[in-house]
């Protein structure tokens, strides 16, 4: 009986989890785009505005180019702002979470072609 019991409340306890992620699992989600909107901004923008690229054109941040040069991944688009690569510095002062969370706004922007139809 007493086996029993402890089944039910490791399942109910399991349960409660999986349904506390799944239901502010969104929130999280909304709230690092923002966070990465926000950092992007104060970081990227300056050569990136609008998915651009100022100084190597063809290599901007439209879903095609990303595709084109292996760069349409949150692995990828965080190993080149933590590491930097030609002309693009590496941004020592962002931490993990803050170079995830603006990986995840540029890739949200390459889907939606950066606001534009």
């Amino acid at each position: 009986m007493h086996n029993l019991v402890l089944r039910f409340v490791v399942c109910v306890l399991v349960s409660v989890a999986v349904l506390w992620q799944l239901w502010f699992a969104p929130v999280a989600i909304a709230a690092d785009l923002e966070n990465g909107a926000r950092l992007f901004g104060a970081n990227c923008a300056a050569c990136h505005a609008g998915g651009s690229n100022r100084v190597v054109a063809a290599k901007n941040l439209r879903k095609p180019a990303l595709e084109q040069y292996g760069m349409y991944s949150l692995d990828a688009i965080s190993y080149q702002v933590r590491n930097g690569k030609n002309a693009m510095p590496k941004f020592k002062k962002l931490s993990d979470d803050q170079i995830a969370d603006v990986a995840s706004y540029v890739l949200s922007q390459a889907d939606s072609n950066w606001g534009k139809s």
